[in-house]
């Protein structure tokens, strides 16, 4: 394991970009990091990946203070040794996303080792884009890149948007928005001048992007701006010379899920969210309990509906970064284990 973002990518970076897809979240957070040369302001990130004595890297995590960790397809027993590992060290880890296998295994172990509360917070599923079919017919209104002159509207977008998704209080957005300004990150779809909807993505990495946030003020859904700004930023991605665009969706919203399919966005693979909690403090911000993790002594919670769902939830919040879909009504073989590094 190591907090060294650039030994990180020496031992791992082959790996994750030989699926940026998949590993979308741990490229593009890894390439802030190493961009902006600065450790977030909860603390550095901790990173480990698995490697069995003669074989290439088969695993990888990323651990972001005060966000979930990330894991790639890992085996259950590794991931369920990594937990073990991660308990005994004492470092505070308030959930893990990965698939569901990986997820379960970590879940378990670090239940077991540190007596949490386990629930699932958020299913996801990621799309990547296949050949873009635009909205026929599109809403009024064009397209354009923010300027720092947009920073105050945005800002506050991107606080309410966090609000609605239930992300962790306190993160800075002025300072997420001027970092993506920074790279042409943000497009705003504007209707007589006046701008009605966003879309950010993330930087390019091994030739791929990751749509998101896509946010529209509650007063404006309903008119088709979610999918045009969405459309529009695939498309410039795309005439940029990224060959993969891929983006996260909530699986309890089924019409962004649909809304992006009709975008030509094709389904790549599922992960789950699972929250820990210490069990004294009972769960906090929970919708589901996941089958076999419940704690002893306790009722099984009924599952309830994700909050604002006529906004929808969409993209897991993980490694200090955020890729999300939008928030409008019209949504729119066998392995040899190797130790954790």
């Amino acid at each position: 394991m190591t907090a060294d973002t650039g030994q990180f990518l020496a031992a791992a970076g082959e790996f994750l970009r030989a699926d940026p897809a998949r590993n979308s979240v741990m490229l593009t957070v890894t390439e802030n990091l190493r961009v902006s040369a600065a450790a977030p302001a909860a603390g550095p990130p901790l990173y480990g990946w698995w490697q069995a004595a003669g074989s290439p890297v088969g695993a990888a995590f990323m651990h972001t203070p005060d966000f979930p960790l990330m894991l790639s397809r890992a085996a259950g027993p590794d991931a369920a040794r990594l937990a073990s590992d991660l308990a005994g060290t004492g470092r505070r880890i308030h959930g893990v996303n990965a698939g569901q296998e990986a997820a379960d295994a970590f879940a378990a172990a670090w239940r077991d080792r540190t007596g949490d509360a386990v629930a699932v917070f958020r299913r996801m599923r990621l799309f990547r884009l296949g050949e873009l079919v635009p909205p026929r017919p599109g809403p009024e209104g064009t397209p354009r890149l923010a300027a720092g002159t947009d920073r105050d509207l945005l800002a506050g977008w991107f606080g309410a948007f966090a609000g609605e998704v239930r992300d962790p209080p306190g993160e800075d957005q002025r300072a997420a928005v001027t970092e993506r300004l920074g790279y042409g990150g943000i497009t705003i779809w504007e209707v007589g001048g006046v701008p009605v909807s966003v879309a950010g993505r993330t930087r390019a990495v091994a030739g791929m992007v990751r749509v998101g946030p896509v946010y529209t003020p509650p007063e404006l859904r309903g008119h088709g701006y979610a999918g045009a700004v969405t459309a529009a930023v695939s498309q410039a991605a795309l005439d940029a010379g990224v060959r993969e665009v891929v983006l996260y969706t909530d699986l309890a919203n089924p019409t962004s899920n649909a809304l992006y399919q009709r975008l030509g966005y094709r389904p790549v693979e599922d992960r789950v969210l699972l929250s820990f909690t210490p069990a004294r403090h009972g769960l906090r911000f929970t919708r589901e309990r996941t089958r076999g993790f419940r704690p002893a002594g306790r009722r099984r919670s009924r599952s309830v509906r994700g909050v604002h769902a006529t906004a929808g939830r969409h993209d897991p919040v993980v490694g200090g970064e955020r890729g999300r879909a939008p928030a409008s009504r019209h949504r729119s073989p066998g392995h040899r284990p190797g130790q954790p590094r």
